[in-house]
């Protein structure tokens, strides 16, 4: 229907209507907030276990090579594990 006012101007609102629509808008405004907010976080987080997870992949090499080494330097040791040294 229009009017004077503009096509979409309902005379049946009131105070009370405009107060709930200020309220929502308001709700609607602080979700945007945090979600922008929850973006921000879940990227930094992202971000985090990237970099945590490349690191984690060069420590489990460094600790396969090191353990070849050992079991490398065990079987080229001399005596046998379990003897017991000279000394005894």
């Amino acid at each position: 229907m229009a009017c004077a006012n503009g096509p979409y101007v309902n005379k049946n609102w009131t105070p009370h209507v405009t107060n709930e629509i200020k309220t929502l808008i308001e709700r609607i405004d602080t979700l945007e907030t945090r979600l922008a907010y929850q973006d921000d976080t879940i990227e930094t987080l992202n971000q985090t276990i990237t970099a945590q997870w490349k690191q984690i992949d060069v420590l489990t090499r460094q600790l396969a090579r090191l353990n070849e080494r050992l079991q490398e330097a065990e079987a080229n040791a001399p005596g046998h594990a379990n003897e017991r040294p000279p000394h005894y």
